[in-house]
């Protein structure tokens, strides 16, 4: 699957406000993360994670649908939203802020942080 380098750099451009943007190749094309979530990725077409509450709502805009990797679903938060659909500034606008409204409800990514204390034991008497 091939890069829209102009969808890629108009993607660029509207996070580029955003905190913690790191870009990575993902999904055959080129993934935008914002604080380490993902939030779409391009390649023709736009992968967005959204609200899986918002599914049925979002997969009623023209140019969306359900997205999939090798046939099979990859779940009710994840849409490919179609290169033409997404062709004015407007339109890329709608599901950006859709994909960073679902982001900021995410917990962070982090390690576990683990006691070095050793565990109480009890001694019987």
């Amino acid at each position: 699957m091939s890069t829209d380098a102009t969808l890629t750099e108009r993607v660029r451009t509207a996070l580029d406000g955003e905190p913690a943007v790191r870009e990575v190749a993902m999904f055959g094309g080129q993934a935008f993360m914002v604080n380490e979530k993902l939030v779409v990725s391009v390649s023709r077409d736009l992968l967005v994670r959204s609200d899986p509450d918002c599914a049925t709502e979002l997969l009623a805009v023209e140019g969306a649908r359900q997205a999939e990797m090798a046939g099979r679903s990859m779940g009710r938060s994840w849409l490919l939203i179609a290169g033409d659909a997404v062709e004015t500034d407007e339109a890329l606008s709608f599901w950006l802020d859709v994909a960073l409204a679902y982001n900021r409800t995410l917990v962070p990514h982090g390690r576990v942080r683990r006691s070095r204390a050793r565990p109480t034991t009890f001694r019987s008497t």
